[in-house]
């Protein structure tokens, strides 16, 4: 038998107005002095500033650091920690999306284990637990306020790193809709089809269990029911509260049992042309799925089904997926992103060795991930 290992933060909030609820609890933990991680977008809205008076409310200071770019770098990790020590924070707060999470992951990671955030690439390479992470979420499709994913770019290489350690697991998550409501549309859409690629890369995973099978058909549900909606009209609450359950389950799938080689290509261009996350895994979902299909051809129906297709076939789930992705505006293919054809065979090479792909149900040949790169076009 075969032992199966959960991992999820200790207590996650949902809900509007859990964001207080959280501050609050925070104090009752006896946090005193928090870095707030954020990006200069989070800022001008006045997120950042909320949050900081919230914790004064409690009696908690904290210091913002509002350097994340959009593909957080390990310079961006290094300027936050300097700012952490100088200020002798006990905790961290990662405010936003996925970047925001995961820098103030390798900022809280680092923090404790000493050296560099480049030291920490691979599968649990860490020997403490990070620094205490609460992690508040503004977007609807990372998931990364909850998971054991860090995703670093390493400017020197050009690559983006897969962190995963469980000891970068937040200690709280919250997701509170109101906080998402100015996202817009694009931001929408992008974060909305991350979160089915979560999804439908953790039902098609080699190390899927019925736990994260179950998350992950009810995210693809959810997703199929309500971004369309979230993306027309981000003021639609019901939309987007459905939209911040349907990331989470689908976080809570992919934080288990990991995801395959739309992830581990999609990375390889983040790090190359800086492109958006969420963009380059829809992009890439039908054709990776495409080539899943002779190995998981059953699960895809699966997918169908949760996408609410009658005709069960891997090639409805395919054709679902394309439509959803064309209906809240997501570029046809990776030619109207600026890759280029010549510098497939290097994105293939890196992208065998992401640790995302691991758990696809096929190993593929670096021919074949090149091949998958083209038909992708």
């Amino acid at each position: 038998m075969t032992i199966t290992a959960f991992y999820i933060p200790s207590l996650n909030l949902m809900g509007a107005g859990s964001l207080a609820d959280a501050v609050a609890r925070m104090k009752d933990l006896g946090f005193r002095r928090a870095l707030v991680v954020t990006d200069a977008g989070i800022v001008k809205a006045g997120l950042a500033d909320k949050v900081v008076r919230l914790l004064a409310d409690q009696d908690i200071r904290g210091f913002v650091f509002d350097g994340v770019k959009p593909n957080p770098t390990t310079a961006n990790v290094a300027a936050g920690l300097d700012l952490l020590r100088a200020n002798q924070c006990d905790v961290v707060i990662s405010l936003g999306g996925g970047s925001p999470h995961d820098c103030a992951k390798g900022i809280a990671l680092v923090a404790v284990n000493g050296g560099k955030i480049a030291d920490y690439e691979g599968v649990d390479k860490s020997a403490k637990p990070q620094l205490p992470l609460v992690a508040i979420n503004t977007t609807a499709g990372t998931a990364s306020e909850m998971t054991r994913f860090c995703i670093i770019t390493d400017e020197s290489r050009h690559v983006k790193m897969a962190i995963v350690d469980k000891h970068t697991t937040p200690i709280l998550s919250v997701n509170d809709p109101e906080t998402m409501a100015g996202m817009p549309p694009g931001l929408t859409a992008a974060t909305g089809m991350d979160a089915l690629t979560h999804a439908v890369e953790a039902y098609v995973s080699t190390a899927a269990t019925p736990i994260t099978d179950a998350c992950a058909l009810k995210a693809i549900s959810l997703i199929s029911g309500y971004l369309r909606r979230a993306v027309k009209d981000g003021a639609d609450m019901e939309a987007r509260e459905q939209m911040a359950y349907a990331q989470f389950l689908a976080g809570m799938a992919f934080n288990n049992a990991s995801l395959g080689y739309v992830h581990a290509m999609a990375h390889q261009l983040g790090g190359f042309y800086d492109l958006p996350h969420g963009v380059c895994n829809a992009v890439l979902l039908p054709h990776v799925q495409a080539f899943n299909a002779r190995a998981a051809a059953d699960r895809l129906v699966d997918v169908a089904v949760a996408l609410g297709e009658t005709e069960k076939s891997s090639d409805a789930a395919l054709a679902a997926i394309r439509r959803l992705s064309a209906d809240v505006g997501i570029p046809a293919g990776l030619t109207d992103l600026g890759v280029k054809d010549a510098d497939i065979p290097v994105l293939a090479t890196n992208a065998l060795k992401d640790a995302c792909g691991f758990t696809n149900p096929i190993q593929a040949s670096h021919e074949e991930i090149m091949g998958i790169f083209r038909s992708a076009m």
